[in-house]
Order: C-alpha cells, then structure tokens, then sequence
C-alpha cells in the first residue's frame, strides 16, 4: 500500500478486507483520511456500516467453523503461522511506520518503534500458541476432571487512533494464538496500518476470513460489532465513556468484554530523587505521541520542598524537546491527530487559565510558519494547580502536564488516587521501602519507578477503576480470548 505523506493531489483509494478480499461498503459509501501535518487528504476509505458489519461476522464465522480451519489447526502450526505474519511486519517496518506517520502526526522514529513493537508482540503470541491448554483436577468422585481452554469464536477488536497497528498487534496476537476469528475496527482517523495488517495476513497464510477489518466510524461500525449476536467477544481501547456504551451493547448477548480505557495518572516527585533524571526523562512521559496517550503522565506531583526546582527543571528541559515535521528523524513531538483534537486541547489551556493556574511553557502553536497548516501545538506545562481543578481531573489527551504539590508520602498516595481513572503512575525516590510502599498503595494497573513507558510482550498492561478492566500483553492476555471447559471423566 503506496500513500504519499506529502501535499498532493493524489488520494489513494483503499477498501475493507473481508472473508479475504478486499471490498467496498455495502451501500458504496466512503470517507477522508487526512494528514494532520499538512492538513491535506492523502486516502479515501470504505465507511462500514451495519451491513459491513454482518458481511464480516458471517465470513469469520464461516472461517472459524471450517472444520479443517484455524481454529483446528494444530497449535504449533498457528504459531508458525503468526511467526510469519511477524516476520512480515518487521520486513515491511519501513512501509509501515511511513503510512503510521502519514495517517497520525506521529515522529517517524515514533512509527518505526511501535511498528517494531508490534512485529514483537505477534511473535511472542506465536511463542505462546502450544502453550493454551488446561490442567488435570483431583476430584472427590471416582474418575477425573480435566479442563479444555478453546477459542471464543468470532471476537471484534476496535481499536484507536494513537497507537493503531501497535493495540492491534495487543489484541490480534493472543486472539489469533488462541485460534479465534477476528474482526479488526480501525479508528476513522488512522484506518491505513490496520488495512495493511490484513493483506499481510493472508500473505502469512493466514486463512482468509480469520482476520477481517471494517473501516468506518465508531457509531456504526464499532456499535454493530459491540452489539451483533454473531460476536463472542469485543475488546476495546479507548475512551471511558465509549467503553460504557461498549459495555451496554455488549450486554444484548452477554458478550465477554476487554476495556482499556482513559487515565490521568500520577507522576511523583519524591524530594530525595534524582531531580535532573525526573527532568531530563519525564517531558516524554507525557509528551511523547504529542500528550495522546491514555497512560500518559499528565499530572505532576511534587514534593512540596523541590517544588520550584523540579517546575524550573522541568520546564527547561521542555522547552528542549523538538516539536516539527513527522518525517523528520529529528522530531520528538509531531501533530495531533487532527485539527479538532487540538483545537479540544485548546480549549482546556483555556479553562486551565480560567481555573488560575499559569503556564510555564508552551500552551501556543509553534510559530514556524511552516507549520501552520497541520494540527500541531507546543507542550505545554501548568503551575498553580490544585487537584481540584477540571485540567487535573480531566483527560486533556494533548501535549498538558500539571504540576501539583503534596506535603507528603500519604498526601501523595492520597492525591495520586484522587481520581476516577487507574491505568499508570509514575514514582521517582531513591529509597527502596518508600518505592514499594507508594507502588502498593496506588490504585494503578501499571507502575514506573525511576523510569517511564517500558512495556514488553510478556508483561501485563490494564488498568483499575474506570480505566477498565481485563490485562493485555503476557500470558493474562490469551484468558481474555479463550473459554475454559469442564469435562468429567468416570473411571
């Protein structure tokens, strides 16, 4: 799949994929896929529907129901299979990252890491393939009871639009492992690497119909594979408040659920850190992928005695942090997603200003003229605040950070669970037993210390609260798509 990332007046025409071919909606109809860095329209795509939706369910079903199929296929040879499909991600990493890039705003390095990242990812699910199975149970009875642990069936996976072929690979690696049928939701905004992912497929040999993608928005597309009878399971990652429709349309079926949801998490500060690491490293915990990150973190709590020398450090070292052109390999920071998202991040600078709160830095777009036609806008830091204000409780999902003070260890613990959300947090201290007391005691999926954003195939990512529920990645991941089967045996 060819895109041109640049200004031009061609626009590719891309269709869906399913039951193995490549296809337009029913009804013909199709939408824009825009540059946010140049603001131009580099794709048109099919707009899936309801009737998409039952094409796809249908040619996944036929699929998993083969009865010499995927999901009967010996375990090490779905797992040789998905090493393929691996190796041919990693092999096509350049064609990849360009169209991640030209689809979201992302840096080109940004792009290369996650596709890389997602190549990791399906070849640990090949790995992991042989080794689904259940255990043998001593029983009271004369006889025994084992487990079985099998494929759901057909399983939607929506996905979003700040790390599109890096959650699919999360949730298409231990699905497919686990030998169900797939239909893969791409975000509107970044539908091009999830289209990819499917020619890829069935070049892997992949059989056709077990790895299906619709495109279109949410409301359609994503409500008809949440709500269709002929869907198992649905995994979602996104924001909260989708994730509770997610869950009332699911329920029609009473439909197995994944969430990975929105988060406002926690960064502390203790005073006996290592402040110039703290300052050097985190701008990238929440800035990294321009602030659109669920696990970003985007408040700062501060030991009240550094507070001004961690705000002037901090600040110092975003004022560092290169903002400009996607397809520079310079580049730390590129666009948002779109015109809209960062005019909704505008918006809270705003209401920031409003609550009285200051800012440090940033909080403008950048005055290159160059960069005025795409959706950019500089990282911006807030002084001032306090855990009340709607900046602090809020996800911004934009390039804003919050810097808050606490008196100490138990206010910090307190305030860092002052919030609706639980996905990640962050601590900073060089004292051992004061790391793993505030690790415990946070109401958080993921926690860092002394770090930032580290993630492997073989670790467990998912979060508390409204952040949702269920853990991707690692072994956690292959229960999400599996059932577990009693059979008594009398002896």
């Amino acid at each position: 799949m060819a895109i041109d990332p640049t200004p031009s007046t061609d626009v590719s025409v891309l269709k869906m994929m399913i039951g193995g071919q490549s296809i337009e909606a029913a009804d013909g109809q199709t939408f824009e896929v825009v540059n946010p860095a140049t603001g131009s329209v580099i794709a048109t795509a099919p707009l899936g529907g309801r009737e998409d939706v039952d094409r796809a369910v249908a040619a996944a079903r036929k699929a998993f129901d083969d009865p010499k199929g995927w999901a009967t296929w010996a375990a090490g040879k779905r797992g040789r299979t998905l090493a393929k499909f691996a190796a041919l991600v990693k092999q096509n990493s350049e064609e990849l990252a360009q169209l991640e890039t030209a689809n979201g705003g992302k840096p080109i390095t940004s792009s290369r890491g996650e596709v890389v990242g997602a190549s990791l990812v399906f070849d640990y699910y090949a790995g992991a393939a042989n080794k689904v199975f259940g255990q043998t149970i001593p029983v009271s009875k004369p006889g025994i009871d084992m487990t079985l642990r099998e494929p759901i069936g057909v399983v939607g996976l929506i996905i979003p639009w700040n790390f599109p072929i890096l959650m699919a690979s999360w949730k298409l690696g231990p699905a497919l492992a686990a030998g169900n049928a797939c239909i893969l939701k791409p975000a509107s905004y970044t539908p091009l690497t999830a289209i990819r992912l499917g020619e890829l497929a069935l070049e892997a040999g992949i059989p056709a119909g077990i790895l299906n993608v619709v495109t279109g928005p949410g409301g359609s597309a994503g409500a008809s594979i949440a709500a269709h009878p002929g869907v198992g399971k649905v995994a979602f990652t996104g924001e909260t408040t989708t994730g509770q429709e997610i869950m009332r349309l699911a329920s029609s079926n009473v439909k197995k659920i994944s969430l990975e949801l929105g988060g406002k998490s926690p960064n502390i500060v203790f005073a006996d850190a290592d402040l110039a690491k703290f300052a050097r490293e985190s701008p990238y915990s929440v800035f990294d992928n321009c602030g659109q990150d669920c696990c970003a973190r985007s408040r700062i709590l501060v030991e009240r005695s550094v507070h001004d020398e961690v705000v002037e450090l901090f600040a110092a070292a975003t004022r560092n942090v290169k903002v400009g052109d996607p397809l520079d390999d310079a580049t730390e920071v590129g666009t948002l997603v779109s015109a809209k998202q960062r005019d909704r991040v505008k918006d809270y600078i705003e209401i920031g200003l409003g609550e009285g709160a200051n800012i440090v830095v940033g909080g403008v777009a950048p005055d290159d003229p160059a960069f005025a036609a795409g959706a950019y806008l500089m990282p911006t830091v807030f002084d001032g605040v306090t855990n009340e204000m709607r900046i602090a409780k809020e996800e911004i999902f934009g390039p804003v950070v919050s810097v808050i003070p606490f008196k100490d260890e138990n206010d910090a613990v307190l305030q860092g669970n002052d919030t609706q959300y639980g996905l990640a947090a962050g601590v900073w201290t060089r004292d051992v037993s004061k790391a793993h007391r505030v690790a415990r005691a946070l109401r958080a999926g993921t926690v860092w210390v002394n770090c930032y954003n580290v993630f492997d195939a073989t670790a467990p990512f998912g979060g508390y609260k409204e952040s949702g529920y269920g853990r991707e990645l690692g072994k956690y991941a292959l229960d999400l798509y599996t059932q577990v089967k009693s059979v008594w045996l009398q002896l």
